[in-house]
């Protein structure tokens, strides 16, 4: 009996440490096909999550329609009307009309010829959250004016034609799309890349030729190499709108200030460029700016009337009288930086334009 113990023992544990193996071995096989298994349950699966989060998200920025598509399915007939005086004003509001008392603007440019992307786009004199900026100071008239005021501005200057009643049907219109934007778009003004960004300033006077020439590569393709715009088949409407000549706008508009022309140009031009990647350099874009509104153009009567505080006149304003001693000549194609320090030294002034 005694010699049977140790071999009863024996055979325990052996038993016990076949067991031991056995689970050891069994522990091995769950562990490689939890990592097997994660491969697929954690891996795959994580990629198709991000791919689900990109189409949960697209269908966000898909269904938020394009500003024509969201005008064309709106039911509000003033909207409608609005968005089309801004994109064929020279159609609806301009000299070929059929009716005489329709005829408000004297030229072939369109609201969307300088507020571009059906006044959307940043810092293309964007329309967004522009109407919550009113009523405003305008040093050009020396008191507040109201978005209407402001309307009636490009429409006797950048339009070369005549005001609209505040209260009429083309007036309502308009301020109807322009407050839509900030519905549209969901901003307030303090968010909105508005105006034009501006341009570090050669200290120099405006290159001509080099214009001439940035004019040629750059500009002619659109605008024509005699800068009277590019004109559809009817003879009467515009793809891309007269620079200068009598179909263009007139020498009080904003346009017409080498500066203001300029910050437009280099982030907007040639047409497509975002202000994120601009083609032309600062000085390509004040020299082109510079010879564009050396060309002629209409002329606007009463100018002297304009910026009765003469202090509060733009440097690059290319008509007088000033409130300084530099030339005419000076004033339309620098070098601005001697004015500007005038200003500041003299009364305090930061000029920016």
């Amino acid at each position: 009996m005694a010699s049977e113990a140790p071999k009863h023992d024996l055979e325990k544990v052996i038993r016990s440490l076949s067991k031991t193996i056995a689970t050891a071995s069994l522990m091995i096989v769950l562990l490689v096909a939890v990592i097997f298994l994660s491969t697929f349950i954690f891996d795959v699966p994580q990629q198709q999550l991000l791919s689900i989060s990109s189409a949960t998200l697209a269908p966000e920025i898909e269904d938020k329609l394009s500003i024509v598509d969201a005008i064309d399915q709106s039911s509000d007939q003033q909207l409608k009307y609005g968005y089309a005086l801004l994109t064929q004003t020279d159609e609806l509001l301009g000299p070929n009309v059929t009716d005489p008392a329709m005829r408000y603007t004297g030229n072939a440019l369109q609201c969307t010829s300088c507020h571009l992307n059906d006044g959307a786009k940043d810092y293309g004199i964007s329309l967004v959250a522009v109407d919550l900026r009113f009523p405003q100071y305008r040093g050009r008239e020396d008191k507040m004016g109201t978005l209407a005021d402001r309307i009636n501005g490009c429409f006797t200057r950048s339009m070369n034609g005549s005001a609209l009643e505040v209260d009429q049907p083309e007036m309502q219109a308009i301020i109807t799309y322009i407050k839509w934007l900030d519905e549209y778009f969901e901003v307030g003004a303090d968010e909105v890349k508005k105006g034009l960004k501006p341009i570090e300033l050669p200290n120099r006077a405006v290159d001509l030729q080099n214009g001439a020439q940035v004019y040629t590569a750059q500009c002619a393709v659109c605008h024509q190499p005699d800068g009277q715009g590019l004109v559809n088949a009817d003879g009467l409407t515009y793809t891309y709108p007269p620079l200068w000549g009598p179909k263009s706008y007139n020498n009080g508009a904003g346009m017409n200030r080498v500066i203001t022309a300029a910050q437009f140009i280099k982030y907007n031009m040639p047409f497509g460029i975002s202000h994120e990647n601009p083609v032309l350099t600062d000085e390509e874009a004040y020299d082109v700016a510079g010879y564009m509104n050396q060309q002629k153009r209409p002329l606007r009567a009463n100018l002297e009337k304009d910026f009765p505080d003469r202090l509060k006149k733009p440097v690059s304003t290319p008509y007088g009288p000033y409130a300084d001693a530099f030339s005419i000549q000076q004033h339309q194609l620098g070098p601005f930086q001697p004015i500007i320090t005038y200003y500041e030294q003299t009364h305090s002034i930061k000029k920016k334009n």
